[in-house]
């Protein structure tokens, strides 16, 4: 494996949950052969002419199976290089949400041809250690492919025209839901409050720039993070629910059968 600090060439999906890559971004291309994985509590197929970006927390891909002859290459870059790297426009928001969907992207035979051309672009970047401009360069790269990553997407799930405006505010709600605000609270209207709109209007503009209301995103971050806790056997169920404001453990358990499919004890059988 080749590594400088903010990109990392991987020929394998299996240290995918490394908690090394915890701030990294993943972005695979698959050359032959296929790989099962289970996300977000959906299964999904990787195989021949796919591309496929997970944005960090590779820890969520669960029973990860290589074919035989499964062959790709894997490129990591951090988050930190990717705001240096992502060109000015809006349409990356929409597409990260609905990466968060599905990861997975079906090339076309010409898709299939610009995406090996962008990661060879890279790890031949990545090679030239003694480029005097080597980081712009890398930069350049990096760009190059998440332009036509945002090109691949918009063609196969369409680019709507999404404000300046509309983009900031849900950038806001999904920075507040990255950073954990969902453990307290998981009402629209404390969002709202917070970035001054109105509960209608927040939850309007995620399904224009996602696809999907407010609270689907709400309840997302927050069921995805009690399914991890819950796995987590060093914590007891209250000890969650405390975690999560919940007003008793009673409460707690319907929030889980209701969302999640499931009772708490269930995740530990």
């Amino acid at each position: 494996m080749d590594a400088i600090q903010h990109i990392i060439i991987d020929h394998t999906l299996a240290r995918i949950g490394d908690t090394a890559f915890a701030d990294y971004l993943c972005h695979a291309y698959c050359y032959g052969g296929y790989c099962t994985f289970e996300r977000n509590g959906s299964s999904f197929r990787f195989e021949a002419g796919d591309c496929m970006i997970i944005p960090r927390r590779g820890d969520l891909v669960k029973d990860l199976h290589e074919s035989d002859d499964f062959k790709v290459d894997v490129i990591y870059v951090t988050q930190k290089f990717i705001e240096l790297s992502t060109p000015q426009s809006n349409y990356g928001m929409r597409g990260q949400l609905s990466l968060f969907q599905n990861p997975i992207m079906k090339l076309t035979p010409e898709q299939q041809d610009i995406c090996r051309m962008n990661f060879d672009a890279v790890k031949r970047r990545l090679e030239q250690t003694e480029h005097s401009f080597r980081h712009d360069a890398l930069m350049n790269a990096v760009e190059c492919m998440i332009i036509d990553f945002f090109d691949f997407h918009a063609k196969l799930y369409g680019a709507d025209k999404i404000s300046s405006q509309q983009y900031q505010l849900m950038e806001q709600f999904i920075d507040m839901l990255e950073r954990g605000d969902f453990r307290r609270n998981r009402e629209i209207s404390y969002y709202a409050d917070h970035l001054c709109v109105t509960s209608k209007y927040l939850s309007e503009v995620s399904k224009k720039v996602s696809g999907l209301p407010a609270a689907f995103w709400i309840t997302r971050y927050a069921s995805l993070d009690i399914s991890r806790l819950l796995r987590d056997r060093s914590l007891s169920f209250s000890d969650i629910s405390d975690m999560f404001g919940f007003t008793s453990l009673s409460h707690f358990s319907r929030y889980v059968q209701t969302n999640l499919g499931a009772k708490p004890s269930d995740f530990r059988e």
